[in-house]
């Protein structure tokens, strides 16, 4: 198919970045099919998943639900006016209907059934398809803990169920399950994107972690921070949040989890023998990624990263396999936290796990495994099961004694991975050893 002649071609490292990606015209073209494919083939399944017969979702233009965010077309940069989408689904009959209740049809997947000259009251329209089709249950998209799942806002609720004949107000249910299966659940296609999109963003951390950025002694952490941010936007990518890049050296206490995490990074300038560390995530075609490398400058009389760096981050990656290793279908995010932790401890590890699900947003809605302040668990975010052809941020850290720089050092890795019926694995590799800056 088209799809992978597209996004088969692999990223090596010294070729122009900005080869590898599509222009707007062929995003916009992969969008849709993407799209058409996930309307066409998973979102049946999700549907007798919830047991949702009919799910409706609003929004007016420039407030829109975010599930409908990951639904509109690539030339729908907005909802227009007010758009409701409606899916009804019967599954004996094995068929889906797609609809909008709106001037105009949404892109080839969702066709428009309502003439205004004919019926002037949009919501009398949806009262007269949701009449048509008698559904048992009707979703909606509210939730009280999920916030990518609680997209209608008061005014559209409340005009909705005044416009509802009693009968079908009863029927309404809360689509929560429905909206998170939609936005966590990744498809063949999509997982074929994320290869390229991943190396990509590994590419740019390896020329971010290079002399051509980076001038020990001249070089601040501040101007590698909107180095990252300039390449990901001359690139014609996005980015879902502001570039993080930090220092930790021998001489220097290393902060607290809650200073790391909550406080704004100073400005510092880089010297060799110092370890650095980077976290960005970038934006393409509906999809997100989210990544923290490490990086050494090797001081004037080293050749290579020395060994009880390179130890330390060993380290980091037992945490993550210990972790992945617990990965199970329906296994809650706060069993996986609670049993990996206890797994690293007992290996003599300080880890601190806070794994979170990317995909269609960069924190996504899925499986919580943790947060860095809730490390006990985390309250009904960390009870959702996980699931299938889903992705993870594989973010954790561990902490670490190096007795050469008399002080702890936390090496902080965060990457990429896919789990599916086969098992767990990274989208497309790991960081396995400190890259070396000379």
């Amino acid at each position: 198919m088209r799809i992978f002649t597209i996004i088969t071609v692999l990223l090596i490292f010294n070729v122009n970045l900005s080869a590898q990606i599509l222009s707007e015209r062929e995003r916009a073209d992969l969008r849709d099919e993407i799209l058409a494919d996930r309307f066409d083939h998973l979102l049946p399944q999700l549907m007798d998943n919830a047991n949702i017969d009919m799910w409706l979702v609003i929004s007016r233009e420039y407030n829109e639900d975010p599930v409908m965010r990951t639904m509109l077309p690539a030339k729908w940069l907005n909802a227009r006016r007010r758009t409701i989408l409606v899916f009804i689904r019967n599954k004996a009959n094995n068929s889906m209907e797609k609809l909008a209740i709106a001037r105009y049809d949404v892109g080839k997947n969702i066709t428009s059934a309502w003439d205004k000259e004919k019926q002037p009251d949009q919501w009398q329209r949806l009262v007269e398809v949701i009449e048509q089709y008698n559904p048992e249950t009707i979703g909606i998209n509210y939730s009280t803990y999920f916030n990518i799942a609680d997209g209608i806002v008061k005014t559209d609720y409340e005009e909705l169920v005044e416009a509802l004949p009693a009968k079908f107000e009863s029927r309404l249910v809360s689509a929560e399950q429905l909206a998170i299966s939609w936005i966590e659940t990744r498809t063949e296609k999509e997982m074929a994107l994320y290869d390229q999109l991943v190396n990509i963003t590994h590419g740019i951390i390896d020329e971010a972690f290079s002399t051509k950025v980076i001038t020990p002694g001249t070089t601040t952490t501040d101007d590698v921070r909107w180095w990252m941010r300039q390449k990901i936007t001359d690139l014609g990518l996005e980015t879902w949040f502001h570039p993080i890049f930090d220092i930790q050296r021998a001489k220097a206490e290393l902060k607290s989890e809650k200073e790391a995490f909550s406080k704004a990074k100073p400005d510092m300038v880089i010297q060799k023998g110092d370890l650095l560390h980077c976290d960005i995530g970038i934006t393409y075609v509906m999809l997100n990624t989210d990544c923290q490398q490490h990086a050494y400058v090797l001081k004037d009389d080293e050749t290579d990263v020395p060994e009880y760096l390179k130890d330390a981050f060993k380290t980091g990656n037992r945490v993550q396999d210990i972790m992945t290793g617990n990965f199970e279908k329906g296994k809650t995010g706060n069993k996986i936290l609670l049993e990996s932790l206890s797994q690293a401890k007992a290996e003599g590890l300080r880890p601190s796990i806070y794994t979170h699900p990317l995909g269609t947003y960069g924190h996504s809605a899925g499986t919580t495994i943790g947060m860095w302040d809730s490390q006990g668990g985390v309250p009904v975010n960390g009870d959702y099961p996980m699931q299938h052809n889903t992705v993870y941020a594989i973010e954790l850290n561990n902490t670490v004694y190096v007795k050469e720089w008399q002080k702890d050092v936390r090496i902080m890795l965060e990457e990429a991975g896919f789990f599916g019926e086969d098992g767990f694995r990274y989208v497309v590799k790991r960081q396995e050893a400190i890259k070396a800056i000379k």
